[in-house]
């Protein structure tokens, strides 16, 4: 089970992004993501390789942004962010 909660980051912090080859909107997000630095890892993870995966974490649409710390996920987006945003949520 996935827990929410606000957590202080450390070095276990990680984001899934789930996307999937088809979805444009992915494709845009991650183009925007690589204009972004940032400490944290970012695991991608392809919706139709990984069905159980985004099934465990609930994930309904794409493309979604999952923060972990550890096991614990902090924060979540689905869809489109600018990089302002994306930097924002990100904590840069």
């Amino acid at each position: 089970m996935v827990m929410h909660v606000s957590h202080v980051k450390d070095k276990k912090m990680k984001v899934l992004r789930f996307t999937a080859s088809w979805c444009q909107p992915c494709k845009m997000l991650a183009k925007t993501l690589e204009d972004v630095e940032t400490q944290i890892p970012i695991e991608v993870i392809d919706i139709d390789e990984n069905q159980q995966i985004a099934m465990d974490y609930g994930i309904r649409g794409v493309p979604t942004l999952v923060m972990l710390d550890g096991d614990i996920e902090v924060k979540r987006f689905s869809g489109m962010k600018m990089k302002n945003e994306l930097e924002n949520w990100l904590g840069v």
